[in-house]
């Protein structure tokens, strides 16, 4: 994956551009791509802006959409697997995901599984 420049060039670069100088000429003068340099000031001049952005693919997930239903089984029956969570899903909207992305899902919001009360590692029953 390549890296951004520097914020530092972004910054003489398009001081340059606002100066009079070609997107071509600030591109040469500066030792980086044209189409960087042209880039860079249209969307200076378009919408102002003049930093880096996020670089990679957008965050997100298809299971942000189905949040409410997730919750809802999980409200229902509060002993339900994530393979029953899995399963459901498909069959309501036809959304197919393993049981570990769902759970990386689930976690990322705050909800996590116990399978055990907690206990003391030698005891087989609660404790006070």
């Amino acid at each position: 994956m390549s890296w951004a420049y520097g914020d530092d060039l972004r910054v003489r670069v398009l001081a340059a551009g606002a100066s009079g100088l070609s997107a071509r000429a600030a591109a040469a003068r500066f030792n980086v791509g044209i189409a960087t340099a042209i880039r860079w000031l249209r969307r200076e001049r378009e919408t102002g802006e003049r930093t880096a952005r996020r670089q990679g693919k957008p965050r997100g997930s298809r299971l942000d959409v189905h949040a409410a239903f997730i919750f809802g089984l999980i409200e229902a029956r509060r002993d339900i697997t994530r393979v029953e969570m899995a399963a459901r899903l498909h069959e309501a909207h036809a959304v197919e995901i393993g049981r570990s992305m769902l759970s990386r899902w689930l976690r990322q919001r705050g909800w996590t599984f116990k399978k055990r009360p907690p206990m003391h590692w030698s005891r087989n029953v609660p404790t006070s």
